[in-house]
């Protein structure tokens, strides 16, 4: 099993800062006072890609050698992969082609070209886009960047852990939502590195909980399918390499109803005037689900990339 480092932390640390916006912890009256915990937020959804999916991206691009930059990368992603990728490589000077389903949001689709990146349309999942990105990176020579399941992205995402445990060091519980979990493993790997006694705790849609599903097998499954509004993390099967990581250091997964994420998004909206997706919604979601008291918990924010259309809807069905 490669390692993941403190060294390697610590470097990805410093060298993320060179395109993050300073995401400082919000403290929050309202879930505070609700939960009997003190709850803060880590507000990745104020990053200027809109994610915090720009960490890896280029804690990545700055792990590979001249030769391998210099042939261009490639990526599959169906939305915050896609943009961290493509803002990632402008700023490292690299060329970037993402692949993306034929279903994605148009907005999304023109966001990640107006970074510089060349987009191809392919397949209606994102599975297909990734499986056409494999054959591209192996015709044409790309370098292929994994959207979770890469070592060196999840390192990148990990700073997140860094960042949060330098501002509340007495920090209790974090919540980290999972998609195919590059980021859980990141945050859950460092948090246990700088301090065993963190509760790391992974939050899942109901209808996409194929980590949960993976932890009870013992190794990684794949679910038939997956239905959930939050898209960001609507994925079958979780990292192979992370897996491992994840088994080690996460202390507990909770699964959110979709709509329960209708009435987070809402919370969010009118008591912090903050616009989160329906994946960074997981953990304002899952505080409720959480038996303590009197504990200082951190919910990562993990996007604010959404849609005027989507968010109509749930305004609607809230």
């Amino acid at each position: 099993m490669e390692e993941l480092t403190l060294e390697k932390f610590e470097e990805a640390s410093e060298i993320v800062k060179e395109v993050t916006l300073e995401t400082k912890l919000i403290y929050s009256e309202y879930f505070s006072a609700q939960t009997g915990n003190k709850v803060y937020f880590k507000p990745e959804n104020m990053q200027y890609t809109g994610a915090y999916k720009v960490r890896g991206a280029y804690y990545k691009i700055s792990t590979l050698s001249d030769g391998e930059k210099a042939k261009g990368l490639i990526t599959a992603s169906a939305g915050n992969h896609a943009q961290g990728v493509a803002y990632a490589a402008k700023l490292a000077g690299v060329k970037a082609t993402v692949v993306m389903p034929t279903t994605t949001p148009l907005m999304k689709v023109n966001r990640t070209k107006n970074y510089g990146a060349e987009v191809v349309l392919e397949g209606d999942v994102f599975d297909e886009a990734c499986d056409h990105a494999y054959k591209l990176a192996e015709e044409q020579g790309f370098t292929f960047v994994h959207p979770f399941d890469d070592l060196d992205v999840a390192t990148g995402q990990g700073s997140i852990s860094m960042e949060i445990i330098k501002e509340l060091p007495t920090v209790d519980y974090i919540l980290v939502p999972i998609g195919g979990g590059g980021l859980c493993t990141g945050v859950s790997t460092l948090a246990k590195l700088l301090n065993p006694k963190i509760k790391v705790i992974g939050v899942e849609p109901a209808g996409a909980n194929c980590m949960q599903e993976s932890l009870r097998a013992g190794h990684v499954v794949t679910l038939p399918d997956v239905t959930t509004i939050a898209d960001g993390t609507a994925v079958k099967r979780p990292g192979e390499k992370l897996f491992p990581y994840i088994q080690e250091n996460i202390d507990d997964i909770i699964t959110i109803e979709d709509s329960e994420l209708i009435v987070a998004f809402l919370d969010m909206v009118e008591n912090h005037k903050m616009i989160v997706e329906n994946s960074g919604l997981l953990t304002v979601a899952a505080l409720k689900h959480l038996n303590v008291q009197k504990k200082k918990i951190v919910s990562i924010l993990s996007g604010g990339n959404m849609d005027v259309i989507t968010m109509s809807s749930i305004v609607q069905h809230g």
